[in-house]
This record gives structure tokens, sequence and C-alpha cells, in this order.
């Protein structure tokens, strides 16, 4: 194929001539102009010729970067395409005032996803309340999105999203009753809502649902939060973690979830509600949960709850277990012989916060009852900084069962593994033998090295098993 390039001229040679990048069809120079992607730089592009002068205010997309906010408004109110798709404002402002000036002029106009954020400093996150920023009802949005640095939200007391498929509010301080959020979510008002997520809401203590379109829900970080109502009878996914977890009211909190098509549920909380209603799981794939093996006993009704949803989740095929050990000596309960057997388990994702501790028999213990796993993902935590690490005693519970090494663990599915975050510790490196022992039909093996892991040790850890499993094709990353 022959190409022929020209260089455009943006004049002709005496200099009075039509340019000829300004000769080409409006659809092709806003399309440019989007590429852009950023509202005034688009509109500078104005010195270019008279002919780009109001091309701007035709892009259907309009992206905001650190602006004054009167000029956002300004802006919004004078662009003229029919239909703005994507609509993106970044700011540093964190006058709840000059923001809502202008959200008012996107709803209007917006007829696809707009994109709110205020970058503000840790001190300006802690300072008193400033007032609220106020969200107007936006009829034809799909998808809004909204992080405001603590800032206040306060929603619309009326008015129906019509077209709202996806709701992210994100690092907001909610103003006025928080029954409003339930009222505003619900079927009536949102009914076209496929996706939620609300991570970090303070002032959130109670948050009810009734949604019949609501398909995936995410819940995370709401501290405060005591009572829990969800009645999503189309819901597939739930995630709820690092909620419930305000220690003056733990016996007041409540959580009741009725979605009875469910098909993956996230469940990591470490205080959990004095009461949870949950539905009958006939549609369960994948499970998250995580385990504390520690001594103190606010935590064991959270393992226990665990254990129980282990039990009611014995035909799912995903799971994806947290195990997180305290990083000082631990002698007690141990918990792991209350988890159930779970056979139609074909992948499993393993995460171990050790801290210091053994993890060849959690990981022995775990595998025992999954023994139909195909595929497994083994994640090392991080070290947790807090405390000095010091050295497991006899009985420490890092090492039960103690007959571990003993009993005969036969993974006959199992045909890969991925094992992140690896520094090459002893206890690590011996896991990762016994796991060649344990998968007599290993295919291949997959080792990425945390970015404090010797290179020296992902050399030896290497030679190590090419010399000894020839057959197993390997492969180990270092950063």
């Amino acid at each position: 194929m022959d190409l022929t390039f020209e260089r455009l001229k943006l004049s002709d040679a005496d200099g009075g001539g039509e340019d000829r990048l300004s000769a080409l069809p409006d659809d092709l120079l806003i399309a440019i102009l989007v590429l852009v992607d950023d509202a005034a730089a688009a509109a500078r592009t104005s010195i270019l010729a008279s002919r780009w002068r109001r091309l701007w205010a035709l892009l259907p997309e309009l992206r905001f970067s650190y602006i004054e906010h009167h000029r956002i408004g300004a802006a919004l109110a004078a662009h003229e395409a029919p239909d703005l798709s994507r609509l993106v404002a970044l700011t540093e402002d964190s006058s709840p005032e000059s923001v809502s000036a202008w959200l008012p002029i996107a709803a209007r106009g917006l007829s696809g996803a707009i994109h709110l954020e205020v970058v503000r400093t840790e001190s300006e996150t802690e300072a008193e309340d400033t007032g609220a920023i106020d969200l107007p009802c936006f009829e034809k949005a799909t998808a809004i999105m909204v992080k405001l640095g603590f800032l206040g939200l306060a929603l619309p007391p009326s008015g129906v999203f019509a077209r709202l498929g996806d709701l992210q509010l994100v690092d907001i301080q909610l103003h006025g009753q928080s029954s409003g959020i339930g009222d505003l979510l619900s079927s009536q008002r949102c009914p076209s809502l496929r996706f939620l997520l609300v991570s970090d809401v303070r002032g959130l203590d109670s948050f009810s649902i009734h949604s019949d379109s609501l398909l995936h829900m995410k819940l995370s970080s709401l501290h405060h939060l005591q009572q829990l109502t969800v009645m999503a009878p189309a819901l597939k996914r739930l995630k709820v973690s690092s909620c419930f977890t305000d220690p003056l009211n733990p016996d007041l909190s409540v959580a009741n979830i009725s979605a009875p098509q469910l098909t993956a549920l996230g469940w990591k909380n470490v205080i959990e509600p004095s009461s949870i209603l949950l539905d009958k799981m006939m549609h369960l794939e994948q499970l998250s949960v995580q385990l504390f093996i520690v001594e103190k006993e606010e935590v064991f009704r959270h393992n226990h709850y665990c254990m129980k949803l282990l039990r009611r989740s014995e035909r799912i095929h995903n799971l994806h277990l947290l195990i997180c050990y305290l990083p000082n000596i631990y002698i007690g309960p141990y918990w792991m012989e209350h988890m159930p057997r779970l056979p139609y388990i074909t992948s499993l994702k393993l995460q171990v916060a050790a801290n210091g501790h053994s993890l060849g028999a959690i990981s022995f213990d775990v595998l025992r009852r999954c023994t139909g796993v195909k595929k497994l993902y083994l994640n090392f935590l991080p070290e947790s900084q807090l405390e000095e690490q010091t050295l497991c005693p006899s009985g420490c519970n890092c090492d039960q069962p103690s007959n571990w090494r003993m009993e005969e663990l036969a993974l006959n599915y199992l045909e890969e593994i991925v094992i992140d975050g690896m520094r090459g510790t002893e206890h690590e490196m011996s896991l990762v033998q016994w796991l060649f022992h344990w998968a007599t039909v290993l295919k291949r093996m997959q080792i990425i090295f945390h970015e404090s892991g010797a290179e020296s040790k992902a050399k030896e850890l290497l030679q190590l098993l090419l010399q000894s499993f020839y057959d197993v094709k390997i492969s180990i990353y270092v950063p």
C-alpha cells in the first residue's frame, strides 16, 4: 500500500485563503477537539481561525480541570450541543455554593455521565461543617460519580432520575436525614439503577434500599452504619466491607438482606451486626469472607458468622478467603476446625496476612477442605509494621493442626497456581515446596515477587523448582 503524506497549511501562500484544516467537516473537527480532553484548551483553539471559534461549544464531552467554578457555569451556559454525553469537573475549590451554582445548568443539558471530584487537603477534610452542595435531579443522566473529600451533599427531595444506571457516592458528608438516600434510590425515583457504590459516606447510620432494577451493589467503610435493609429481587452481586465498625453500639446494628438471585457475595466486616437476616442463596456461585486469628472476644461473633456463611455455601465454585493473624504471639482457640468441606470449589483465592506466622498449616487446612480446586491464587499480604515481630512459641496456632506435616493431601485437580507478594521468607519458600508435593497434576506456576523481595531469592527458588519439577511451566517475576 502506498501512502502519500502532505503537510497541511494553515494558510495559502498569499496569507489570505482558507486554511486546509478548517476545510474539514464539523464532525471531524469536533472529533479532533474531543481528543484534547480539556474544555479550556479546546476553547483556546479559536486562535487558529475564526472557523474554530464556536466549535468547542458543540463538543459532546466537556472536561474541566482545576478552573474556577464561575467559568464552568459560564461554559455550560454557552454550550450549544443538543446532548452532553460526558462532563468531568475536577476542582480544588471546596466552596459548596460555587459548585451548587452550576450543577443545575449541567443537569438540564447532560444526557450521559458526570464525574464531579473535589480534591481537598487532610486538614480541610477535618474542618468544621462548611455547608452542603445541593445535588439537583439529573433526569437524563446515565451515570453519576461524586467524590467530595467529605464536603457536605444534600440529596434532592424530589424528581426522577429516569435513565440513571450507575451511581457512585464517595467521600461525602451526607446532609439531612439518612433515610433520604433510600428514598432517592427507590425504584420510583431511580427505575433504571443497575450499579451502586456507597463508600466512606459520613452521616449514614441507617441505609434502606428497595430496588427492582439493581444488579450490583458495593458498600464500604460505612463505619457508623447500624441499620441495613436491602430488598433487591434482581441483585446479582453484593459486597459489604468495613461497615458496622462503631465500637460504641455493636449490639444495636441489624442487617436484613433479601436478594434471591444473588450469585456473588463479599462480606468482610470486623464487627458483625447483632442480627443478620439473609435470604437463602440458592444461586450463589462466589463468596468472599475474612477470618481473624485473634484473641479479642469482639471478633468471635464475626468468625462465627463467616463460618456460618461457608456452611450455607457448600455448593459454590469460587471462594475468596482472607485470613489475618495478629502480629504478636498467639495461643488460643483454633477457628479453622469449624470450616466445612467445600468439594465444589474450582477457583480459590487465599490471602494471608501472616505477620510472621507460619503459612503451611493454614494453607494445608484450607486446601484439604477444597480438594476439587483447579486454580489457586495465593496472595501474601504485607507484614504489619505496627508491632515488633516475634518468633512463635511452641503450640502457636499458626502450626495447627499440629500433625499437618504427617498427613497426606492430594490435590488431583489443581493445574495452575499463582503466587503474588512473594518476599522469599523461610515460611514462604517452604510452602511453595509443599504445594508442589500436594499438587499431583500441576501444569503451571507463576510467582510474582514483592518489590522488597530479593532477586537472589527469586533465582534460588527458580533453580530449586526447575531441578525438581521439570515438567511444570514455571514463571517468576521480580519488580
